[in-house]
């Protein structure tokens, strides 16, 4: 068992008639894990299934819609909140798509609000926000100087009255990353949705997803994130994206996330080495939606690591964390 059946789902919706009362545990618990029971509940539509199962994903697609209202009254929110400083704010990520009424917005769980403003605006965005009720979640003296010296955003602020996150970005990546996205450019080329806020153009959009699932992370909840990839393919002008990519240095990310994107939810494509183990790494889920290859995700964790800075830098910070008795999962 793995969350194959869950990209198979998204895949071909129509195949989950055949599944039996193991399957649908399996299933659901994959897409909830996942944070994509949403959108498999958009997928699958009114097709028969058992009645507790309709009932779930009944409250998965309210739970999303939900999430989406939410998420854009967030984005009204930052954009009032920054209305005075006159800069471009461009929404990224979940509340963009779902801002712009894209196809990877639909049932998608959003979580926080992510904004990309220029760098040299950054202390007057985060006055701004602290003026208007956001405030920090980090109150430890290391990991307040590690985002800001290091990472590609200001450290998380939630609202105290919503209790709502913010991520605020003045890059992609963080800037120990190897590949260094032209980041004014991305901003120069943003398209405007509102009198405030801007979204990413359709080729900057799947370069952003890739750099966030392959050039960053661990790959946690990679599912989904490549779910956005395949959604967001189908928007972009095919002879644009490589050379755009390739302005950003995420040229060979862009192509791995197409070819993983159409192995798992389109007409397939002939995957590499490589992308087969980070295949297994993403379908890495047992029959109750459990992290499975421990090993694996160890693997990955370090890696994201590896991405983000060089190996001196990295064991001090990998033994400053252990020494404060953060534990990977």
């Amino acid at each position: 068992m793995s969350a194959r059946l869950l990209a198979r789902a998204l895949r071909d919706p129509g195949g989950v008639t055949a599944l039996d009362a193991a399957g649908w545990n399996a299933l659901v618990a994959m897409a909830r894990a996942e944070r994509l029971i949403g959108t498999l509940a958009l997928r699958i539509g009114d097709r028969p299934v058992p009645p507790a199962v309709r009932a779930i994903l009944a409250d998965a697609r309210l739970d999303a819609e939900r999430e989406g209202r939410q998420a854009l009254w967030e984005a009204d929110r930052a954009a009032e909140a920054l209305a005075g400083l006159d800069l471009p704010v461009v929404l990224l990520k979940g509340t963009a798509y779902a801002a712009a009424g894209l196809r990877a917005g639909q049932g998608r769980f959003i979580g926080d609000l992510d904004i990309l403003v220029p760098r040299d605006a950054m202390d007057r965005v985060e006055q701004a926000l602290i003026g208007a009720g956001w405030e920090w979640v980090k109150d430890d003296p290391y990991d307040d100087a590690y985002y800001r010296q290091w990472m590609h955003e200001l450290p998380p602020m939630i609202h105290a009255a919503r209790d709502r996150m913010i991520d605020v970005h003045h890059t992609v990546l963080p800037l120990t990353a190897r590949p260094t996205p032209d980041v004014a450019a991305m901003i120069a080329q943003a398209v405007s949705i509102t009198n405030e806020l801007s979204i990413l153009s359709a080729e900057d959009r799947v370069c952003h997803a890739a750099a966030h699932l392959l050039a960053d992370g661990d790959l946690a909840g990679g599912l989904r994130n490549l779910w956005d990839i395949y959604c967001l393919l189908d928007g972009v002008d095919e002879a644009a994206l490589e050379p755009r990519a390739a302005r950003h240095g995420l040229l060979p990310h862009v192509r791995q996330a197409r070819r993983m994107a159409m192995a798992l939810y389109g007409e397939g494509a002939r995957l590499t080495f490589w992308d087969r183990i980070v295949v297994a790494r993403l379908l890495a889920r047992d029959g109750w939606g459990r992290e499975r290859r421990k090993l694996l995700r160890f693997a990955f964790y370090l890696r994201s690591h590896w991405l983000r800075m060089p190996p001196a830098m990295l064991a001090r910070h990998l033994f400053t964390k252990w020494r404060k008795g953060h534990r990977p999962a």
